[in-house]
This record gives structure tokens, C-alpha cells and sequence, in this order.
């Protein structure tokens, strides 16, 4: 380092030099240090770097003061020109301290003001586009148009298709399971606990709902089978099933709804409802040609006798499987309706069948009809009964049959008395149930399991809210139907299982 180098460099570090800055009592030197840039920068303004150059006039003032000799040829000049010089382009305002980078370092200045936070977007409503025709303004008539008639206002006033606004108009959600009476029910109405499964009985599960349709000919067809609220609330399995198969195809075809229902105090009446659905499909499947047939041609009498058959088959069936498993007949049984509807356009006719409780309602011009087959008063029932179900002994011997052959021959033995035992009686068999009925176009056929046909008889707000969503309307879709059918009412919480057909 030179020797001025030197000088320069003991000039600016000499401890002996006083310092510039003022101190100020209690300053720390954080605060000492903030204070440099405003005294380094001095007070706002333009900065030194953009300084114009120095006035040639104002310098000859300064010399004439010093010598009073100058003044008159300073008079004589007048006043000089001041040229404003180019700005330079390397010239660039800084809010940064002289020592400061510009990527760190402490600020002597308040930084940029916070982002706003983030605000979260509205939930989409849905929409759909509707268009609007939108009318042509009117031109502006001119003085010609009385003479032309052609470009007359009224002969320009359209509407263009092609000019069509396309609107957005939100579309309500699906309306939330509602309820009729005086005040909701007392379980919630949603799903809440679900049944217990085995590892290896996964197949005898069964869904909370089940949803189904279809259109066939002139009818529409909407079906949904429904956990009751207190089977939810209890984590109990729903012990209604539905089934709903075509068979056939073209005007021949045949569709099938089947409706079960099982025993509230039965463990597996969810599995008997299932098997009676199946078994009774089966049976109709393998003879679905010959019962087409028959309902096209109106033999009322043959339909009749083949279904009762094929439901007495169903009911064997379930007998067997309960004894295979070891429990009575009643603890494995299930009530059973159906319906049968062709897909001919031309026949009209609806089929019902079935044993067990239920409902059959028809929609009529805005009111109900309870079109339930009336079961025959005992007294009412004519026959003999079959021999080792129930027939009385013969009036004149007890060994001896009417014509009087016998049947077993009297030694005079003495047969010494059994033990007593008492057996439960056996449940009373419930009637085979039909009905053939020509629907007329706006009917709606409704076929209910017993947890719906109980409060469609019982609240008549039920039936009549039902009639003014279905009355003079086109059958609903799929999640309007189903929340029609869990319109919930006080005081019926069972499963529910629904059938309707909207005729064209």
C-alpha cells in the first residue's frame, strides 16, 4: 500500500478522531445503527447523484463578490443560461443503505404490506344453462321509412334463434328424508350403526337400500326397499328384500317384483325374505312363456291356479331349509308379494299375488284406493280336509272310514297312555292372495311391504302427501322416488319396501 494509501487509511480509522454522529443517552447499537442511513442520506429529496451541473452564472456571481471590479461586465452578460443536463441513465434511487445487498441486511424502511389471506372459494351450487331468446333491438327509423315499407320498424322486429342467452339457474339439492304429523320421528333419519358381519358369512350381508326401475310398454317402474329407522339405529340388517328381474324379450318379455318380508323376532328373517324372493323368481322364470301367455289372453282362472302353485313350491322350500337348520317353520318364514307386469304396449293388465301381510293401493284420479284382496271368512270356507292335517275322526268309528272300510284292525290291546307332551300349535297358514286388474292410463299401482302399508292406513297425512307428489305427473326419477318412500311418520319405524307403476 502507498503511502497515501496509508494516510488515507489512519485519517479514517484514527480512534483520536471525533465521531460525527450525535450520541444520544441510552442508544443501543441497534439504534445507532439505524440512524446512520438518514444521516448519511440526508433529509428527502432529490438525490445527489441526480444533482444538475453547476451553474456558470451562479459562479461568476461568487467571483464578482469577491472582486467588485467584475460587476459591470457581469451586468453586461446578463443573466447565463442553465442548461439541464441529460439525467444519467446509471443513476438509480435506492431505499437501500449504501452498505446494504440487496438480497439481506437490516432495513431502514417498512416492507411491502402482508398478502391477504386466502379466502376459501363458495361451494358450487348446481346449475343448468337455460336459453332465452333475445329480441333484435329496433332500428332507428329514418325519414324514408314512410316511404318504404320495407325498412319500416315493425317489418324488422324479430326474434333470431341463433341470438339465444344462456342463463345459469341454480338447481335445489335433493331434499333431506322429511317426515308428516305433528312432530318427527324419534330416531334420526340416516343410517347410523351397521349390522354385525361374520368373516365367513360376507354373502348373507345385506345393503341399507336397495333402488331399481325401469319402463316397459306404456308403465314405469320404481322400486326401493329401505332399513327402518330403529333397525339403524339398532345396527340391525334390513329384513325386507326386493328382487326385480325381466324374462322374455320383445312384447313377450315379463317382468317381475318381488317383496319379502321377514319376522321381526326371527334372527335370520333377513335370509328367509331373500331365499322366498329368489325361489319364487325362479319358479315364475321357468314358466315365464306360459304365464305371459296367459295374461295376454285374459285366463284369469289358470293364471290363478299356476300361481298359487308356484308359491306353494316357494313355501315348501323354506320349510326344508328351516329344518335344516335346525328351527321351526315360523322362525323362518317370510311374507311374500309380487306382481307381474307384461311388456306387451297393448296389455293393460297387472297381476298380483302373493301371502302375508301387505298393502295394494291405487292412485285414481288424486285419491287411494285400498284394492287389497279380501281374505274368505272361516265360516266362508268349504271342503273336506286332507286326511292327517287336521280331519275330525269319523262320526260313526273312530277305526272305521264312511264307506266303511277300516283302517287298522282292533286286537282289544290295551295301549298304555303316552307321555304328555305340549307342543306349541302351529301358526294358522295364511291364504294364497290374488288379483287381475286393467289399469287405465294416469293410474299408479303402489304395492307396499308391511312397514309402508301400515302408515298409509294408519296416517292419512301419508297418503296424502303421496297422492300430490304422484296425482296428473310423470312417474319421478330414481332419488325423487326414494325420498318419497322414506317420508317418515311417528310411531312406524320398520323397513319399507315399495312397488310403484306410473301408467302412460
Amino acid at each position: 500500500m502507498t503511502q497515501q494509501g496509508d494516510n488515507w487509511w489512519d485519517k479514517l480509522y484514527d480512534e483520536s478522531a471525533p465521531d460525527t454522529a450525535p450520541t444520544v443517552p441510552g442508544e443501543s447499537l441497534d439504534d445507532h445503527f439505524a440512524t446512520a442511513p438518514r444521516a448519511t442520506t440526508g433529509p428527502p429529496g432529490p438525490s445527489p447523484d441526480l444533482q444538475p451541473a453547476a451553474d456558470p452564472g451562479a459562479e461568476a456571481h461568487l467571483e464578482a463578490a469577491a472582486d467588485p471590479g467584475a460587476e459591470t461586465d457581469l451586468a453586461e452578460a446578463g443573466p447565463a443560461p442553465v442548461e439541464q443536463p441529460a439525467p444519467d441513465p446509471r443513476a438509480v434511487l435506492s431505499d437501500r443503505a449504501p452498505w446494504e445487498t440487496p438480497e439481506h441486511g437490516p432495513r431502514s424502511f417498512p416492507g411491502p404490506p402482508p398478502p391477504p389471506a386466502p379466502v376459501a372459494p363458495p361451494a358450487e351450487t348446481p346449475t343448468v344453462q337455460v336459453q332465452m331468446p333475445v329480441p333484435v333491438p329496433e332500428p332507428q327509423a329514418d325519414a324514408d321509412a314512410d316511404a318504404d315499407p320495407e325498412n319500416s320498424p315493425e317489418s324488422t322486429r324479430e326474434t333470431r334463434p341463433d341470438a339465444d342467452l344462456t342463463v345459469q339457474v341454480p338447481v335445489p339439492r335433493p331434499r333431506a328424508a322429511g317426515f308428516v304429523g305433528s312432530r318427527p320421528p324419534t330416531y334420526e333419519a340416516e343410517p347410523t350403526a351397521l349390522p354385525v358381519a361374520r368373516p365367513d358369512e360376507l354373502a348373507d350381508l345385506v345393503a341399507d337400500t336397495v333402488l331399481d326401475g325401469a319402463r316397459y310398454g306404456t308403465c314405469t317402474l320404481r322400486a326401493a326397499s329401505v332399513r327402518g329407522d330403529s333397525a339403524r339405529y339398532r345396527g340391525e340388517p334390513r329384513r325386507d328384500a326386493l328382487l326385480t328381474a325381466r324374462f322374455g324379450h320383445d312384447e313377450a318379455a315379463l317382468v317381475l317384483v318381488a317383496v319379502a318380508a321377514g319376522s321381526r323376532a326371527a334372527e335370520d328373517a333377513h335370509l328367509a325374505a331373500a331365499d322366498a324372493c329368489q325361489w319364487i323368481a325362479e319358479a315364475v322364470g321357468r314358466s315365464h312363456a306360459r304365464l305371459s301367455e296367459d295374461i295376454r289372453t285374459g285366463r284369469r282362472g289358470d293364471l290363478k291356479s299356476g300361481l298359487h302353485r308356484l308359491t306353494d313350491r316357494t313355501y315348501g322350500k323354506l320349510r326344508a331349509r328351516a329344518a335344516d337348520r335346525g328351527l321351526a317353520p315360523d322362525e323362518y318364514t317370510a311374507t311374500l308379494r309380487c306382481l307381474l307386469v307384461p311388456a306387451d304396449p297393448e296389455c293393460r293388465t297387472r297381476v298380483f299375488f302373493g301371502i302375508g301381510g301387505g298393502g295394494l293401493f291405487r292412485l285414481r284420479e288424486g285419491s287411494w284406493q285400498d284394492i287389497e284382496p279380501l281374505l274368505p271368512e272361516p265360516a266362508a270356507v268349504t271342503g273336506a280336509p286332507v286326511v292327517g292335517f287336521g280331519s275330525p275322526p269319523s262320526p260313526k268309528d273312530a277305526d272305521e272310514t264312511e264307506e266303511g272300510d277300516r283302517l287298522t284292525m282292533n286286537l282289544g290291546v290295551t295301549t298304555p297312555p303316552g307321555p304328555l307332551v305340549e307342543e306349541p300349535v302351529p301358526p294358522p297358514a295364511e291364504p294364497f292372495r290374488f288379483r287381475a286388474s286393467v289399469a287405465r292410463p294416469g293410474d299408479t299401482l303402489l304395492l307396499a311391504s308391511p312397514g309402508l302399508a301400515e302408515p298409509m292406513r294408519g296416517e292419512p297425512a301419508l297418503a296424502r302427501e303421496l297422492a300430490t307428489r304422484w296425482a296428473g305427473q310423470e312417474a319421478p326419477g330414481l332419488a325423487a322416488f326414494l325420498a318419497d318412500t322414506q317420508l317418515r311418520v311417528t310411531g312406524y319405524a320398520d323397513d319399507r319396501t315399495g312397488v310403484a307403476v306410473w301408467e302412460a
